[in-house]
């Protein structure tokens, strides 16, 4: 029996928000309180994007991937969300480093790390004080050419060690490397530096149902399962830019689109170049996919505990950091995100642990059925194998494991390429020029590494939103002088379609 997912929607909307990551949501929820009429559509059968999680038997539960960002999420969602969301964001109180070069537990703040380049690094405290000063200042308009790598060798010259201390963590946060631009290490970097590190406590799937209850009590209408097939627009010169989705074989207006899908699929699959100026296609074409990722998820048995080994612990057996390294397939770099009772304190007295590698989808996405279920396998014992060295008798506690790719990702959210991290720097000048291009067209995710994680697409969402209110404002403006100036009335309510 089919079922009408779209049932008892309107035929149009002042705006419709184009899948369920942080940036939609939050989009979506700020514009349905500012007054305007806003549908929601979401292909897959969770709400979240990539703040997402799944259910095994045995009542295990998991978040599908690393989750930690900095303490100005509290006030995002204090200010854009609710207080009750924002009482529930905890800091992590042990972050570990485990490699053949220094085995470190930190606090991950700039008093700690301060501490720990005098200590263990051996670093004069000016060099430290200049180098977060520096970072300190850095903002959006730098110099794109100035690399992590450049920022690394001007204040710790031939210093691997140290470069490595800094570096790994943004690796895993959000898919950086020593050649992209300095301001994406700088600025996400010094954030974390400001507070620590936080999550949410009690797991995605309490998030997402937050949100989702608050988004319908504001009027957001919220559908799942529904994949939008194509952005509809029109070119004339009369009426140009969006006029309404197609999906699920339905079309529905609106006056506004706000896309959370990544950019490249926006443009490339949803919208389609022929609506776009060749340059402006040109240039998005040549935008860089960020890195993926592989996770694999393991499971406690019910009754068991594990020891306390920290809340994010970065392990590798490499000698030295690189990023081609950190990448290859058969890496034996990976972060452990251990989730103890207490941070899902609803599913009772039970332990999870997430390991996150980092991954390209190129090493992927042409094996074979036989093949990938292999390097699945592999990556599952592997990941026990290196968890062992942690938790020696950790084997006999595990009552469920199974990993994900890159194809997973790309399965379940459409990212282009499975990327977890959208797409490098130049991503983010495509996305803000979007609605230049395309009339109410808008896009909001992760791209340029800075709108990278939880806190950078809940900000992003929030000023992209701002824009389409804007911009709503004045199409009404524009729509009440039309009829003003034709029938000679004074018209003072909304009279959009």
């Amino acid at each position: 029996m089919n079922v009408d997912r779209l049932e008892g929607i309107n035929n149009y909307y002042d705006v419709i928000v184009i899948g369920s990551g942080l940036a939609g949501l939050t989009g979506a929820n700020y514009l349905a309180k500012q007054g305007h009429s806003v549908l929601l559509l979401e292909h897959h059968y969770q709400y979240g994007g990539l703040a997402s999680w799944f259910r095994r038997k045995f009542k295990n539960i998991f978040d599908i991937s690393l989750h930690g960002f900095p303490g100005g999420m509290i006030k995002s969602c204090r200010k854009y969300w609710t207080q009750e969301i924002a009482n529930s964001i905890v800091r992590l109180k042990n972050l570990r480093f485990i490699n053949p070069e220094f085995n470190i537990t930190t606090s991950f703040d700039k008093e700690d790390f301060t501490r720990i380049l005098q200590e263990t690094f051996s670093l004069p405290l000016s060099i430290i004080e200049s180098f977060f000063e520096y970072i300190k200042k850095m903002n959006f308009y730098d110099d794109p050419s100035f690399t992590t790598k450049e920022l690394f060798e001007q204040f710790f010259p031939g210093r691997n060690d140290v470069h490595r201390f800094l570096m790994e963590p943004m690796a895993y946060a959000n898919g950086s490397t020593m050649d992209d631009p300095a301001i994406t290490f700088g600025i996400v970097f010094s954030n974390f530096m400001s507070h620590g590190v936080y999550i949410f406590q009690g797991g995605s799937d309490v998030l997402i149902s937050k949100m989702v209850a608050e988004a319908q009590r504001n009027g957001v209408q919220l559908r799942k399962l529904c994949m939008v097939e194509k952005i509809l627009v029109s070119d004339s010169s009369e009426q140009k830019g969006v006029t309404g989705v197609q999906v699920n074989g339905k079309t529905i207006q609106c006056t506004a689109i706000l896309s959370n899908a990544n950019i490249k699929n926006t443009l490339i699959t949803l919208l389609g170049e022929n609506h776009l100026p060749l340059e402006y296609v040109t240039q998005a074409k040549a935008v860089r996919l960020n890195s993926s990722s592989c996770q694999v998820y393991i499971g406690i048995k019910e009754g068991e505990s594990i020891p306390d080994i920290g809340d994010l612990v970065f392990t590798s057996q490499a000698k030295v950091f690189s990023n081609e390294e950190l990448m290859d397939k058969n890496t034996s770099s990976r972060t452990f995100s251990v989730y103890y009772p207490e941070m899902r304190p609803h599913e009772g007295k039970r332990y999870a642990i997430v390991a996150s590698l980092n991954a390209k989808w190129e090493d992927w996405e042409s094996l074979s059925p036989l093949e990938y279920l292999q390097e699945k396998e592999r990556l599952c014992e592997e990941t026990i194998v290196a968890l062992e060295k942690l938790i020696p008798d950790i084997r006999s506690k595990i009552n469920w494991i199974e990993a994900a790719t890159p194809k997973t990702i790309n399965r379940y959210t459409t990212h282009m390429h499975g990327t977890s991290f959208g797409t490098k720097f130049e991503g983010l000048k495509i996305s803000m020029e979007l609605p230049e291009k395309v009339p109410g067209l808008f896009h909001a995710g992760s791209v340029g590494i800075i709108m990278s994680g939880w806190l950078g697409t809940i900000n992003y969402g929030i000023i992209v939103a701002n824009k389409i209110d804007k911009f709503l404002s004045m199409k009404s403006t524009i729509t009440i002088n039309h009829l003003n100036k034709n029938y000679g009335r004074n018209l003072q309510y909304n009279t959009a379609p």
